[in-house]
């Protein structure tokens, strides 16, 4: 049996990396969107934090949350996203991936991969070429040419407050849909 663990900072910046099962790529659905976007604001809700950045693509999403002073529980709140999500969308007639016998025992359904990958953002550094991966993701995979071009993304936010400009990421050359950034760059 696999050991995770996870590192818990109080008040900790947070990259998350959250993949739907059987990597299905329901995510970009108008309907999906929607749901997604409320469960993570009624997540917001019940426990504050800040999304500081995120993309949201067909079968997965990144995201750089900034969780308040004094409080580390990160794992919740994607708990309580996931399952808001989940019932929304089988509710609606979604599908879901097969799930084993064992997990369906524990009532989980093939909405979402059973855990997310996290990493603590450790300085300015670091919080800058995880905003920078997000934003460069859909290019990475493909789905675009320009980065500018992609809707579901936090770019559009940042190029408003001068951070980025309209046509960054131009020219740069990706290797698609390679693991370019993950638990590997931060060892």
């Amino acid at each position: 049996m696999s050991d995770y663990r996870r590192w818990y900072v109080t008040g900790g910046s947070y990259f998350f990396t959250v993949v739907t099962a059987s990597r299905r790529p329901i995510l970009t659905d108008e309907a999906a969107r929607g749901w997604l976007h409320e469960a993570i604001d009624e997540s917001r809700a019940q426990k504050p934090f800040e999304l500081f950045a995120t993309v949201l693509l067909p079968n997965h999403l990144h995201a750089v949350w900034i969780l308040p002073p004094g409080d580390d529980d990160f794992s919740s709140r994607w708990a309580a996203v996931k399952t808001a999500f989940t019932k929304k969308y089988l509710a609606s007639g979604g599908t879901e991936a097969p799930v084993s016998e064992s997990r369906r025992k524990k009532g989980e359904r093939g909405v979402w991969q059973r855990r997310f990958w996290e990493h603590v953002i450790r300085d300015p550094d670091e919080l800058k070429r995880c905003v920078d991966y997000i934003h460069i993701n859909p290019l990475q995979h493909g789905l675009v040419t320009r980065v500018s071009d992609w809707r579901w993304s936090t770019f559009h936010r940042f190029v408003e407050q001068g951070e980025y400009t309209k046509n960054w990421g131009v020219g740069i050359e990706i290797a698609r849909d390679a693991d370019v950034f993950g638990p590997d760059q931060f060892r």
